[in-house]
């Protein structure tokens, strides 16, 4: 270990497997420890069940009713992929997706005054939906023909908008839309967790529901996808990806301390030796006193033997609940899969609720979620604090990953990503390059 590296990567979670792929593609020489005995650091999936029960500290093993505790793939923290998105862009850039195998999501839904009703995201959805009287489901349809018209190169299709400048409220206004449709649009297709966005420039909410409308027209059932035996599959694709170009993965290696000289990281000490670097990437866990806390996120893992009411038996399915419709500030979502997805035993849904942390007592705010799931066969609970960087790592050379919050899908964690790229490498963080990269190596590899 008492080596030099570019490169050394602290905790084995998402952001920073998808980092330490990207470094080594680019040629770095790429260091990836993590103090856990698996991948997935907070994203990790957990197998087999008895082990959630000893995670969560809950007395005694699963009932039998659960059956083999290795057909369980619970993850730990509920997202899907949408089919357009940055994540998915990765994924097919670096050919991780080789390990991997994707489901699409049965479908989304939205909930309004106590129900849930499918998200109606084309023309012809639209129109037969039943959250929306008739006037208002023609103004709707307007809006999705402007939106998917709508290109920020082409002034043309603005229709007398400024796209850096018109509010996103005005926009609304421009096409009469009523406060319920603009709860589900802001909400359930361009996946704003509160209503900030109504007050700033339009473009990045009109793009945020081209993606939405881009990634469900690929599949048809919903914009999502979902990999199969769970998210902590997607960390382990591209440590994958890593180790092909040369990365070196320590599991199960205790931390002792990031050495620092003249206020810059030189390496990191463990098992009492070193092993050098000239940058440092790692998540909050590893650098406590670098950190600040940004926020809490309140989950429940449910076990059900049934599929959510109300969902056409969906065997998975996605429910956001809008903040304006449980007086909140922030959003309520649920991501369920079953069985279908090899992550449950046969006959059984994993519902997982979330939200942002808003009072004294979270339990009570995601109530309105756990209620649609009834009966609830297991659950466990879990809060955890949110966690930014201070500062942005160009002296220390240390860069910090944020926790992942309560959105249920990987958008945010991508944009971590690019800029946690840019701040390392000085340059923007380019798709193509990564393709053309790849080539080379797989090129030779052909040729042989």
């Amino acid at each position: 270990m008492n080596e030099e590296y570019d490169v050394i990567v602290l905790g084995t979670g998402l952001t920073e497997c998808i980092l330490s792929g990207i470094m080594s593609v680019n040629g770095k020489k790429v260091l990836h420890m993590d103090r856990n005995s698996y991948y997935g650091g907070e994203s990790a999936s957990i197998t087999p069940l008895e082990d959630l029960y000893k995670r969560f500290n809950l007395p005694g093993t699963p009932p039998e009713s659960m059956g083999r505790g290795r057909d369980w793939n619970v993850d730990l923290i509920p997202k899907f992929l949408m089919a357009n998105g940055q994540l998915v862009k990765m994924l097919l850039y670096t050919e991780v997706t080789r390990y991997l195998d994707f489901k699409v999501i049965e479908g989304s839904f939205v909930y309004k005054g106590g129900k849930i009703y499918k998200v109606p995201s084309t023309e012809a959805e639209a129109l037969a939906s039943s959250l929306m009287g008739l006037f208002e489901k023609r103004r709707f349809r307007k809006f999705l023909v402007y939106v998917a018209s709508f290109d920020e190169n082409d002034p043309r299709t603005f229709e007398g908008v400024d796209p850096k400048k018109t509010t996103m409220r005005d926009v609304y206004k421009k096409f009469d839309l009523g406060q319920d449709v603009i709860d589900f649009t802001g909400h359930a297709l361009a996946l704003y967790r509160t209503d900030d966005y109504l007050d700033q420039p339009c473009q990045e909410t009109i793009n945020r529901i081209k993606l939405y409308s881009e990634s469900l027209a690929r599949y048809g059932k919903s914009p999502y996808l979902y990999p199969l035996y769970g998210l902590g599959e997607l960390p382990q694709g591209f440590a994958r990806l890593s180790a092909i170009y040369g990365g070196t993965y320590m599991l199960n290696k205790p931390i002792e301390e990031i050495v620092i000289e003249n206020g810059k990281v030189v390496g990191v000490k463990s098992e009492g030796e070193v092993a050098r670097c000239k940058q440092l990437i790692c998540d909050p866990s590893y650098v406590s006193d670098r950190v600040t806390k940004v926020g809490q996120v309140i989950r429940v893992i449910c076990i059900l033997s049934h599929p959510i009411k109300n969902t056409n038996d969906a065997n998975s399915c996605q429910i956001i609940i809008p903040q304006n419709q449980v007086n909140r500030k922030s959003d309520i979502y649920v991501c369920m899969i079953s069985s279908a997805h090899n992550v449950a035993a046969q006959g059984k849904y994993i519902a997982i609720a979330s939200t942002t942390v808003e009072t004294a007592d979270p339990e009570k705010e995601i109530k309105p979620a756990l209620d649609l799931l009834e009966p609830i066969e297991q659950k466990f609970v879990s809060i955890s604090d949110l966690f930014a960087p201070t500062d942005l790592g160009t002296e220390s050379q240390i860069f910090i990953s944020r926790t992942y919050d309560a959105t249920t899908h990987f958008e945010t964690t991508c944009d971590d990503i690019k800029d946690i790229y840019k701040r390392m490498m000085g340059s923007e963080f380019d798709f193509e390059e990564m393709k053309r990269k790849k080539n080379d190596i797989y090129g030779e590899e052909e040729q042989q």
